[in-house]
């Protein structure tokens, strides 16, 4: 077994048993440092790459250049993503030793851009997560998409859904379950 792949089975382990302790797997408790984000939107094309929190504070505008690229693509509307889901994704490309960008299938749907994506699919939730900014699916080049869907499940926060037919994994920031 290669080093690499040690060190993350370690740190799968190390995260699951913060999960049973009833702390946030690898949640730091730090004010100082940093945490960034890269996203590649697929439907858009845009790319960022953005320093969201220093030193124990969010960045505003740092969040305004998330919240647009995580936006509805199909209506343009934007909202306010929940900063929670940030803190999971970054906990998770932690997790996964990567530097790469999440590429962006679905982040924040409005009301009417969900009520069309559940009528043609029964996989859509009509009450869907990603209608209020505490949602997005997913999916890290380079990393397998069960290796992914394990360090999500490992964390012990919010949801988590497996796509593997469509390529992705959906993370909210709702109660912990998992489908």
């Amino acid at each position: 077994m290669a080093a690499v792949e040690r060190r993350k089975i370690l740190r799968l382990g190390f995260a699951g048993i913060c999960a049973l302790m009833g702390s946030p797997a690898l949640a730091s408790t730090s004010t100082m440092g940093s945490r960034l984000l890269s996203f590649e939107n697929l439907h858009t094309g845009e790319h960022a790459s953005v320093t969201y929190w220093k030193d124990g504070a969010y960045i505003p505008d740092a969040l305004k250049v998330l919240d647009h690229l995580l936006r509805d693509h199909r209506t343009n509307e934007v909202m306010e993503i929940d900063r929670q889901l940030f803190d999971q994704l970054h906990q998770l490309q932690a997790l996964m030793e990567s530097t790469k960008p999440f590429q962006i299938i679905s982040g924040f749907r409005s009301p009417r851009t969900n009520a069309m994506l559940a009528r043609r699919s029964g996989s859509v939730s009509k009450r869907s997560y990603h209608q209020f900014g505490m949602a997005v699916d997913v999916r890290l080049p380079g990393t397998r998409l069960r290796d992914l869907r394990m360090a999500a499940l490992s964390m012990n926060v919010g949801g988590v859904g497996y796509y593997p037919r469509s390529n992705f994994i959906h993370l909210d920031t709702g109660r912990v379950r998992f489908w």
